[in-house]
């Protein structure tokens, strides 16, 4: 090819330099929305850019083309909302800690008819509360519930910068945080102390672009690891906790998104929780997070995500 374009003289050179720009010039692109055509001239990224929002694969010419669009992907998602499924085929973890001998069957018994008395909490918190079992037997027997690996790490190294992008309050509302990101792989390790949402793991897999993996770590260990998270500098996080009506849902991130000079709109929805993410080319992201009605503290009133242990024996 370098070959062909050297023996070529200046004028001839440009004529055919002239050719493709004439024939990129009527390529054309189609809005998502509004049906409507528009050059896409190769020479753009020179002089500028298509101006313009992706949405799932679709862009779209105008706020008022994005609007439309996000109104109706919103729509279908908060129809959606995912409730609370019981996963019955994990070992109950008060048998399980039982048959690793770290359990009597008198404590069980004692710690399930405190439970039932309460008539609130999980087997594992009361095992714990009872002084029955220490934390860190408790995380061994809930990552062997979900065949999870179990993390000995130092705090500090939980939450490592590069991972910011995920917003604060969906990390403590599932009680995750990342760990470790192999780049070899686009892998993201991500450790949990309660339970694994695998729903959850693959939204953050079509936010991010990389895989995830789930591993367990005890629970002190995470709620040190998100204090300090907590208290990280320059956060762009906007949380909106009542926004029921997807048409304003919409316009609001229609207005962020022209604000901003966004090139794409990812969303994604993790339990009762949306999050968006507002991408563009050389600028850092905006995240924000659309709660539905209900969720007090990031959780939805009486949706527990995670539990220990399931059923009367836990």
């Amino acid at each position: 090819m370098s070959e062909m374009w050297s023996r070529l003289k200046p004028r001839k050179l440009w004529r055919v330099v002239w050719r493709d720009l004439r024939q990129g010039s009527r390529e054309r692109i189609e809005c998502g929305s509004c049906d409507s055509r528009h050059p896409r001239r190769v020479w753009w990224p020179i002089g500028g850019r298509l101006h313009g929002v992706r949405l799932r694969g679709l862009w779209y010419c105008k706020p008022e083309c994005l609007q439309g669009a996000l109104a109706e992907v919103l729509g279908r998602e908060q129809a959606g909302v995912r409730r609370e499924t019981t996963v019955s085929h994990r070992f109950p973890l008060g048998l399980l800690l039982l048959s690793r001998q770290q359990l009597t069957a008198e404590q069980l018994r004692s710690a399930l008819e405190r439970q039932h008395a309460a008539g609130e909490g999980r087997i594992g918190d009361w095992l714990l509360h009872l002084g029955f079992v220490s934390e860190a037997q408790i995380t061994a027997a809930a990552a062997r519930q979900w065949a999870c690996p179990v993390l000995r790490h130092e705090t500090a190294s939980l939450g490592a910068g590069r991972f910011l992008p995920i917003p604060w309050s969906l990390l403590e509302c599932f009680q995750m945080i990342p760990v470790e990101f192999a780049e070899s792989t686009r892998t993201l390790l991500m450790a949990f102390s309660e339970g694994v949402d695998h729903t959850v793991l693959y939204a953050l897999e079509q936010m991010l672009g990389y895989r995830t993996q789930a591993c367990f770590v005890c629970p002190s260990i995470l709620q040190k690891g998100l204090q300090g998270l907590a208290g990280r500098d320059g956060t762009k996080d906007v949380v909106f906790d009542r926004l029921e009506d997807a048409g304003e849902c919409a316009r609001v991130i229609a207005s962020y998104a022209a604000k901003t000079g966004a090139e794409e709109v990812r969303l994604a929805q993790l339990g009762n929780q949306i999050w968006i993410r507002l991408e563009g080319e050389g600028r850092a992201g905006l995240n924000l997070v659309l709660r539905s009605p209900g969720t007090v503290g990031g959780k939805a009133a009486g949706m527990q995500p995670f539990r220990l242990a399931r059923g009367r024996a836990g």
